[in-house]
């Protein structure tokens, strides 16, 4: 009687602290948590994002004060990095819709699909931060 040859199982173990910064996730890892992450920052500033938008519409003054804040270029930099978690969460989102609708779930169209959502997000975010220093 042959005997039934035996498969090697894969071992999963898992990772320390230290074999952290030698663990290589897959881009729809890297996007998964940005779009958390850009969700979450999002959610926590969005009560001062509520309120800048509100001294905007409450009087011309008000407007002017945050306009000359915004010739500061820390401020620019904090709002470009709101413009990339809000195009960064908006496109991953689109693609977490499209895989919810059975639409790229094969391994290759999800990592083409993850590229696709970072180069996207980053493109625009240059675009916008191109306007917000004023190159055009």
């Amino acid at each position: 009687m042959a005997e039934a040859v035996k498969k090697a199982r894969p071992e999963f173990r898992n990772i320390n602290v230290a074999q952290l910064a030698n663990y290589r996730l897959p881009w729809a890892g890297k996007v998964s948590i940005l779009h958390r992450a850009s969700g979450g920052a999002l959610f926590l500033l969005l009560p001062f994002l509520l309120y800048l938008f509100e001294q905007s519409l409450t009087s011309e003054v008000s407007y002017a004060k945050l306009s000359a804040m915004m010739d500061n270029v820390l401020v620019k930099v904090v709002v470009l990095g709101l413009i990339w978690s809000y195009l960064h969460h908006f496109c991953a989102g689109i693609r977490f819709l499209l895989l919810d609708l059975h639409i790229g779930l094969d391994k290759v169209s999800a990592q083409k699909s993850a590229v696709t959502v970072l180069i996207v997000s980053l493109l625009l975010t240059a675009v916008f931060g191109a306007r917000l220093f004023g190159l055009f």
